[in-house]
């Protein structure tokens, strides 16, 4: 219950950054990171309450380490969420933003085990059952009607999730090594301020502090509720839940994410676009099966 509230959070997450999408999207993710690390900072100081463990290593190998970390993890971050929320930004209007953001971008589960097979690490068949799912699904969800309805934005979105898996697999790699609020912490800190540094680039002539007033609500749920309580809701769940439960629990955000359109922006679906949405899902719960049965065995 508590890893499907995190996912609840993170699917209504979607909803907040369509409508912050009057803000540019490096600019947004600029301030979004900021508020998350800072949040992130204050739940690292009251888990290392006892420990009185500083979020940053005294020792010098193990900061270089940890900051190497967090500036990989938090690139292949910045690259990812801004190439959503530009992708969602994009979306013409009457389009089911939302749903297609949320259920393009978690590919990402069928994409990792994909990529790591390239690399020599053996796949379950049940992956490429998704995969063959996943591709039926994206289908009906973008192009049931022809390219027409497949839009720059959506390739922009499928960009993204293959921008998270790498992420992940990063993740993957340095969390034990920095600890996972840590790396987070700075993976959020660094992904800042990569979004502030190309939204000064890219960015200056479209900012403006009144658009920003008007999504300061949609800003402050993104960087307090979907970095700060989304994430220390996943850590609190996955200590009494196995990986692959957890795993399948955290991927109902895109279920949440359509519904979210739909209770709060009236974005409807039509048919084909909730047989596409279903398809993805189970591709996404049939790529986390083998994880499931070996965890049960």
């Amino acid at each position: 219950m508590i890893l499907s509230l995190g996912a609840l959070i993170w699917g209504f997450a979607f909803v907040a950054q369509s409508a912050a999408a009057i803000v540019p999207p490096m600019t947004l993710n600029f301030l979004r990171f900021a508020i998350s690390a800072l949040m992130l900072a204050i739940v690292f100081k009251a888990f290392s309450f006892k420990t009185h463990e500083p979020i940053f290593p005294r020792e010098k190998q193990s900061l270089k380490t940890s900051l190497t970390a967090g500036a990989v993890c938090g690139a292949m971050l910045a690259l990812s969420a801004n190439l959503q929320q530009a992708g969602i930004a994009l979306y013409p209007s009457g389009v089911s933003s939302e749903a297609r953001a949320g259920f393009l971008t978690a590919l990402y589960v069928i994409i990792v085990p994909i990529i790591s097979s390239i690399f020599g690490k053996r796949i379950h068949p049940l992956v490429w059952v998704s995969v063959v799912l996943a591709i039926a699904g994206v289908y009906m969800l973008c192009a049931y009607h022809g390219f027409k309805g497949f839009y720059f934005a959506d390739l922009l979105l499928l960009s993204c999730a293959f921008g998270f898996s790498i992420q992940i697999l990063f993740v993957e790699k340095y969390c034990d090594i920095v600890g996972g609020l840590r790396l987070s912490f700075l993976e959020f800190l660094f992904c800042s301020f990569f979004s502030l540094s190309a939204a000064l680039i890219f960015e200056t002539s479209k900012i403006n502090i009144a658009d920003i007033k008007s999504a300061i609500w949609s800003i402050l749920f993104l960087g307090i509720m979907s970095g700060g309580v989304g994430y220390t809701l996943q850590i609190i769940g996955q200590k009494y839940a196995e990986a692959s439960i957890a795993s399948i629990a955290m991927s109902l955000e895109s279920v949440f994410a359509a519904i979210g359109g739909w209770l709060i922006l009236s974005h409807a679906l039509h048919w084909y676009e909730i047989i596409g949405c279903f398809l993805v899902f189970v591709a996404i719960i049939t790529a986390q099966t083998p994880e499931f049965k070996k965890s049960s065995q």
